[in-house]
Order: C-alpha cells, then structure tokens, then sequence
C-alpha cells in the first residue's frame, strides 16, 4: 500500500470520532457535500451541530464513552489519531424513518429528528477509517467544518479499522436500513466496556463481543494468562524427584499435589466438594457434578500397592456402597502402577491416569477453553491405565477444532472469491470438497457446524435464517485461529 499526503481535517464532535475509530459506527454527519474519495484527518471538537444535551443527543449504550471522549477534548491540545476517506455521502431527509437510521448508529431518534429541524441540508457520510501509526498533537483551533493542518500528513492503508469485507457488510446494511442483528450484545458491551481496564476476563469479553458485532476486523489472539502458570506445574508436583523431598516432607508434597489435581478438575469444569475431605481417613477428592468422581492422588515415582484398595474402603466409607459404586473412579499419579494395582483397577473398575496426561487435559482446556465436553470425557474412563484413552479424546477435540477453523476459512475464501456477501449451506458444501477438506462431511452434518459457527455464543459467523434449513445462508465475522 503506497502512502499519500493530506493536509485537511474534518471537524467531528469527539465522540464520533471515538465511535468511528472504535468501529462502532461507519457514519458521521456534515452541513456540507463531500465528494467521494476525498481523504482527510479526523479532528475531535467539543461541540455538536445541535443544541441538544449529550444524555439525549446519543444512545444510553454509548454515553458513557461520549461523556468520556469530551472530556478528554476539552484540553488546551487535542489528538489526531486517524484519517478516513470518504465512501459515499446522502442527503438526509426529513421524509427519510430515523426510527430505522437510529438504531445503526450512536445517534438518538430525537437527535436526527433536531438536527434536520435545525438545518435542511445534512449529509450522512460514510467513512472507511484508518488509524495513524503514531498520534499527531494540535492545538485547539476555532471550530469550523475543516481545518488546514500546519504540516502536510503522511498516510497509509496498513491499520484500517475495519477490514474491507466486514466495512462493505455494514455499508450495505446501512444503505439498506437493516436492522441491528443483535441489539442485546450491543447492551452487553455498553455493560462491561468500564471494566475492561482493571479486569482482563471483561477486556477479552468486550473484544469478543466487538469482534462478533463487526465493530472490529482484527484477529483475535489469545495472549498467555499469567494466572494459568500454575498448569505447568502440575506433572511437577506429581513427580517427587529427589530435589523436592529435600526440601519438604512426604505429607507436604503429597498435599501440593492433591491441590494442583484439585485445581486442574474444578478448572476443566469439575464441582470438587470438601464434605469428604479431612487428612488421614479422608478422600483426597470427590466430584459430584456432572457426574460423581472418587480420585485418588499419589505423588512419587510408584504408585503405591494397595492405592485402589485404599480407595474403595475410603470411597465407601464416606459415600456408601450404593454411590461409590455408581461413581467414576479415578487414580491421578505420576509413577508407574504395578501389576496388582492393575489388576486391581480392572475388577474394581478404577482408571488410572500420569500427571502428565492430566497436565495435556489441562492444558488444551487453557487453549480452547469449549472445547472438552466432560459428559463426552466419561466415555473414556476405562477401568485400567487409560493415558492412551486420555490422548484419544485430545486428538479428537483437536480435529473437531481443526475440521471448525477449516470451516471458517473455507466461508472466507468462499466468499471473498465469489465476490457476494453470504452462501448458502449447499453451496459451502460444494466447495467444501474442492478445498482439501481434513475430512468428509455431509450436507446436513455441515449445516449444523455452521449453525454452531454462527451462535452468539462463538461468533465466528453470522447466520441469515431463512424458510428452512436449506435456505439459511451464513457470512464470514472472525478467523479461528489454531494455537
């Protein structure tokens, strides 16, 4: 992308400004015709083209945000942080229905209808924005519809704020006057949006939500959690090497890693309950939901004789016979079982699994955080050593994510390929077999993917329901990246 000069800014009130560079919205208002291309810096004011009071002349979702952007612009300096081109620019008329524009935008119904009571002549401009690779300070000038910069102002296309496909879906809906397709997740947003600076679980929220609204193109990348460390400890624990018993006593070690096997099963979804627990004669742990675990933790080299014993008497002792054995069983150790605990395990019915398979279960939870279905893992708890089993529903998981990401990148290309905004399920079907598929599907099989694809609750994307199944048609939001 080659970079170009400007040396005009257009005068906007800041939070429009704001919203235009956050993406939330595409549009700004202007008293004057703007030809189409023309490019210039956006320039945040503290006045509106009306005279109504901030809490009417913007939607209550997005005060706060405005109220914030004002204040922030009533310094002796101001920042220019991007640059927009002009796409197209219409009339507004006072024949046009606001009630359908208002909604699309951060402005009020009764804010639309003031200004063109107001002025006759207001332009809706649609504007591709693009953020500045560093911020350019001004000083406050007397406001006006533009203002001539001091100095000419390199500019490039590297950071649009919107990429081109998700800018031409909003265009056209905007165009059209279709409405919002998930006005509740814009609620949502407006929510969380003040606890994004202190709480990094809102801040990867909002980012989601943002990103399956289409107020952002970006690719979301999951950055490393420093509160999920503690996982690479745990087959750490579970192995008490020589090091460790120097340094603290059998019992302390055992119990660091009874708690780190405690935290790993309430982390991948597990509801550990504390009623059986107290020292010698307690279970080390149980889980009742959503489906009643007795575990066994054993930290060392060796799985000590008699574990499975030990677990039965315990496990019925606490539970009675009746729910321990209608209870999964489970012994979590980092050493090697011997022949009798074997044996044991298989007529007792116990699974035995290292720490380092639980470590592996663990550590894909952090990395796809939906993608194990605990209801779907009991199938694999098979009486014995069941690492292999443990690994044969990763690997599974891992290609139905794979198989899913596939999925969202065949819509893209399909898409962008076509040049049309959205594909039916058979079509996507048809190309799914010419575009080296990590396995087959059917329609109906593929039709149910994409169902899930497109749930708010993934976001990865959007769904046009139509009569039947056969004539919804789906449209590319995010990349689903494979970690």
């Amino acid at each position: 992308m080659n970079n170009s000069v400007i040396n005009t800014a257009i005068c906007l009130p800041a939070p429009d400004i704001e919203a235009l560079i956050q993406g939330r919205a595409i549009v700004a208002m202007c008293k004057n015709y703007i030809v189409p291309e023309r490019q210039f810096a956006l320039y945040p004011t503290n006045a509106s083209i009306n005279i109504l009071p901030v809490e009417q002349y913007y939607h209550s979702s997005f005060l706060a945000t405005a109220k914030t952007a004002l204040t922030q612009v009533s310094a002796e300096t101001i920042s220019v942080k991007a640059w927009v081109r002009c796409e197209k620019c219409e009339p507004l008329h006072n024949t046009e229905s606001l009630s359908a524009l208002s909604p699309l935008t951060i402005w009020t119904t009764e804010a639309l209808q003031e200004i063109l009571t107001q002025r006759h002549n207001i332009f809706l401009l649609y504007l591709r924005v693009y953020q500045l690779s560093k911020l350019i300070t001004l000083s406050i000038k007397v406001n006006s519809q533009f203002v001539y910069l001091g100095e000419p102002l390199t500019i490039s296309e590297v950071r649009p704020v919107l990429n081109d496909r998700t800018f031409a879906q909003r265009k056209h809906q905007l165009e059209n006057r279709q409405p919002p397709l998930h006005p509740q997740l814009e609620e949502l947003q407006s929510a969380i949006a003040s606890l994004t600076i202190s709480q990094p679980a809102a801040k990867q929220l909002d980012d989601d939500i943002k990103a399956f609204l289409g107020w952002s193109s970006d690719k979301l990348i999951t950055q490393p959690d420093s509160n999920l460390a503690w996982i690479n400890d745990i087959a750490k624990l579970g192995d008490r090497s020589i090091e460790l018993e120097e340094k603290k006593s059998n019992y302390q070690a055992g119990t660091d890693f009874e708690n780190i096997a405690r935290q790993s099963l309430e982390f991948l979804g597990f509801k550990v309950e504390n009623a059986y627990k107290g020292g010698a004669g307690g279970l080390d742990l149980f889980c009742s939901k959503p489906y009643p675990i007795v575990c066994e933790c054993k930290a060392g080299r060796l799985i000590p004789s008699g574990t499975v014993e030990e677990l039965i008497k315990l496990g019925g002792m606490h539970l009675g016979a009746d729910q321990f054995l209608d209870s999964a069983k489970l012994v979590i150790g980092s050493g090697n079982p011997s022949t009798d605990i074997l044996k044991a395990a298989q007529k007792w019915k116990v699974s035995i699994i290292n720490a380092m398979t639980l470590q592996k279960l663990v550590e894909f939870k952090a990395k796809y955080p939906g993608a194990i279905n605990l209801v779907e893992l009991q199938q694999y708890l098979e009486p014995g050593q069941i690492d292999y089993r443990i690994n044969e529903y990763i690997d599974k998981a891992e290609r139905d994510i794979k198989l899913r990401s596939h999925i969202v990148q065949l819509v893209k290309n399909y898409l962008e390929n076509s040049g049309i905004e959205s594909a039916g399920v058979e079509s996507l079907h048809g190309a799914y077999f010419g575009s080296n598929p990590p396995q087959p599907i059917k329609t109906p099989e593929m039709h149910e993917i994409l169902i899930e694809l497109s749930s708010p609750l993934t976001g990865y994307l959007g769904r046009i329901k139509g009569s039947d199944w056969k004539s919804d048609r789906f449209y590319f939001l995010r990349d689903l990246p494979i970690n």
